[in-house]
């Protein structure tokens, strides 16, 4: 995925810093051992993992006993969502990766690949995504 580069003199507000880092996620995982002489006093292991639930679904991490997964929040999160490297809209993660973006008309190599092959089979097209 081509990201957009940024100036290093712009700066992020805190709520880009917190929605790249909920999108992206973060996972510590540390082992912290206090030893004298060679003998080991202290050991202190720490896995914590900070995502937004739509992170954590596409990942697989288990939740506590408790979550409430019927809710709808949940649910879209499991749906398959994916964020449009071109536009940024969140579109259905099936169609941007075999059609292309209904928003900007971005295309996948899959889906490009796919075209390709349609044309040289000689299938009509009814309608060709849109290219900006």
């Amino acid at each position: 995925m081509i990201e957009a580069s940024r100036d290093k003199n712009d700066r992020g507000s805190l709520v880009d810093v917190i929605d790249r880092l909920l999108d992206k996620g973060l996972v510590i995982n540390a082992d912290i051992v206090v030893s004298v002489a060679g003998v080991e006093l202290l050991g202190v292991k720490v896995r914590a993992a900070l995502s937004s639930f739509a992170t954590a679904a596409k990942y697989g991490l288990e939740f506590p006993s408790g979550t409430n997964l019927e809710t709808a929040a949940w649910k879209e999160a499991q749906s398959g969502v994916e964020t449009c490297p071109q536009c940024g809209k969140e579109v259905s993660k099936e169609e941007l990766l075999n059609d292309c973006c209904p928003w900007c008309g971005w295309m996948s190599a899959k889906a490009e690949k796919r075209l390709k092959e349609k044309e040289l089979q000689g299938v009509p097209l009814i309608a060709a995504p849109v290219q900006q």
